[in-house]
């Protein structure tokens, strides 16, 4: 297989570095603590006391609460409602109880039988109508925080809680309107500007958004999720100085010490690789609390990250004996062993998950995808298969597998693994490239025009596919205007890839383009480095311009760097340039690969 048809594995190698296994030390799935309808509903009200003779038992349920003593709470508040099964109270207690339990078939009829008859009650209302509308009941909770609003249009509780709702509804506009509302009764509300400020990032409006929660920190400089939202729109915009400088601020002013911010610190350090600051953070940390696993996880990445695999190994080794059973920890180790070149580490650290957790899926692969690259075949694919009837639907086995059946030019074997993986990952873009380069190698062009103007369907930024369609085009002097586009729209992508420069260079070369051609030609070496294919093209474009004595001596470089293209030796002679067998560099040529062949034989 030429370059071009190995190029995706390198992003799905890359893709599969276990740092993003590391959940402790990954980001924050909800960047910028959000607030949902779900918190909103889990808030606790004031007090409102039932009929006397059933007070004693509603403030033994509240103390209960306070302990966390959920059942005596739940005894305690159903004596309550049987001495006064009136009392609206005790069933808004009731509701938020079981919601907070995860009970929400019980949270549903407590909220319903609270709002029953309690039209009066705004507040309690609004916080029935946060469990109402998290359990699915939207439109009834719309009903309760308009009557809400009407008993209070001063409160800006109810206009923020029906914002969210109507959000979560996919009602943006009105949902907007409804927080605006809010903040015209309540200019000052923090949550109020918060809420805002979420709606409009989820909308597009980055600068409206960050003026919003600039605002929520000014009318409450201690609300956290305001910090924790307007950093993320910083480091959405990759400027990391400022989300850091967000961060800094509310630690300096709120909490110094408090470590969840101190934690996202760090992760922004990272990824702006300031790893000196993150160490700096992470060592306090640590100081603080040796016991920290995120820490410990985040200096080990940090380790990971500086290239510093000695300490990265030793630290997770020091994890790992108090935790053994930790397997996306020891992924990692595998990985930082592969990074440190020791194969034997890593597939012994790879082996021992599989062992723990047959049917550990990560293990599987992380196996094949290294004996692949070992070139032990065999081991590879028992590992890849494992892994694929674990879990079909991630593509990476599939791929992987795919090039290692193309490797051992079981084309058919190839076509048939990366079909399957497409029939359960349709939209897989790089499924669709690697099928292609398998259907080329079973001359099936038609088929290969087909599966790669699939991925780039799928994904237009797809430059594997782009390159190698283009290129697929020039090689067979077909459709030439696309070979251009096509190969073009790949160096715009990547203009630091060699092979696609290459691919351009060829294509201006069958456009009749020379000058141009030479020109990228010559830019694809410098990229590359020896290669025997673009020294042949060189030679090909000299030969055109009738330089052949540049021609010459291209191919007779291409020849060294693989003296068995017989091809290439048989129009090196018809051309009068001599016989290139004849030539010293190319007996030497022949005799270092024979050499090498016998020093190492291939896998069979």
């Amino acid at each position: 297989m030429n370059s071009r048809g190995l190029a995706s594995l390198k992003g799905v190698l890359y893709a599969l570095i276990p740092l993003a296994l590391v959940a402790c030390a990954a980001a924050p799935q909800a960047p910028g603590g959000r607030l949902t309808l779900a918190s909103a509903a889990k808030v606790t009200p004031a007090i409102h006391p039932p009929d006397a003779a059933a007070s004693y038992h509603f403030m033994l349920g509240y103390q209960a609460e306070l302990v966390q003593d959920m059942d005596r709470a739940i005894q305690e508040y159903q004596a309550a409602l049987k001495t006064d099964p009136t009392s609206h109270a005790v069933k808004a207690r009731l509701a938020g109880l079981y919601f907070s339990l995860g009970d929400a078939p019980q949270a549903i009829r407590y909220a319903t039988e609270a709002t029953e008859g309690s039209e009066q009650d705004g507040p309690l209302l609004t916080q029935m109508a946060g469990i109402l509308a998290s359990a699915g009941h939207g439109e009834r909770a719309v009903q309760l925080l308009d009557r809400a609003i009407e008993l209070d249009p001063t409160s800006g509780d109810p206009y923020f809680t029906k914002g969210l709702l109507l959000l979560n509804l996919k009602r943006q506009p009105e949902a907007e309107q409804a927080v605006r509302a809010g903040l015209a009764r309540v200019p000052e509300s923090a949550v109020g500007h918060y809420h805002l400020g979420r709606m409009l990032l989820d909308a597009g409006k980055g600068e409206e958004a960050a003026a919003s929660l600039e605002r929520a920190i000014v009318a409450n400089a201690s609300f956290e999720p305001a910090y924790l939202a307007l950093a993320s729109i910083y480091e959405s915009r990759q400027d990391q100085g400022q989300a850091v400088a967000v961060l800094r601020k509310y630690l300096q002013s709120v909490n110094p010490r408090n470590r969840d911010i101190r934690h996202q610190l760090v992760r922004l350090y990272v990824a702006a690789k300031d790893f000196q600051g993150a160490r700096k953070e992470l060592g306090e940390l640590l100081a603080e609390d040796s016991s920290d696993l995120d820490a410990q996880l985040r200096l080990a990445l940090v380790y990971g990250e500086e290239k510093e695999y000695p300490k990265a190994i030793d630290q997770l080794t020091k994890i790992l004996q108090a935790r053994p059973t930790e397997l996306k920890i020891r992924d990692y180790l595998g990985f930082l062993y592969e990074e440190a070149k020791d194969t034997k580490k890593a597939i012994e650290t790879y082996t021992f998950n599989v062992q723990l957790e047959p049917s550990y899926f990560e293990g599987h692969l992380h196996l094949g995808v290294l004996f692949y690259r070992l070139k032990q075949f065999p081991e590879a694919i028992t590992h890849l298969t494992k892994a694929i009837t674990i879990n079909p639907k991630q593509p990476e086995a599939h791929i992987v597998l795919g090039l290692t059946y193309l490797q051992k030019n079981q084309f058919d074997d190839a076509a048939r693994v990366l079909e399957e993986g497409i029939s359960q990952n349709p939209k897989s873009a790089d499924l669709h490239f690697n099928l292609g380069t398998a259907y080329d190698k079973l001359n099936r062009f038609d088929d290969v025009v087909r599966v790669m103007e699939t991925a780039i369907k799928l994904d237009p930024h797809h430059a594997d596919s782009l390159n190698y369609l283009g290129y697929s085009y020039a090689e067979r002097g077909v459709k030439i205007d696309q070979a251009l586009s096509l190969t073009k729209q790949a160096v715009a992508l990547k203009p630091s890839n060699g092979y696609y420069v290459d691919s351009l260079a060829w294509a201006l070369f069958k456009s009749g383009l020379l000058t141009e051609a030479l020109t990228e030609m010559k830019r694809a070496l410098a990229l590359v480095g020896d290669d025997p294919v673009l020294y042949e093209h060189l030679g090909d474009i000299y030969a055109k311009q009738r330089n052949l004595s540049d021609a010459r001596e291209a191919w007779l470089h291409a020849l060294e760097l693989d003296p068995s293209n017989n091809k290439l030796m048989d129009r090196f002679r018809d051309l009068g340039m001599g016989d290139p067998t004849k030539e010293e560099r190319i007996q030497q040529a022949k005799q270092r690969v024979s050499q090498k062949i016998q020093s190492h034989p291939p896998n069979p």
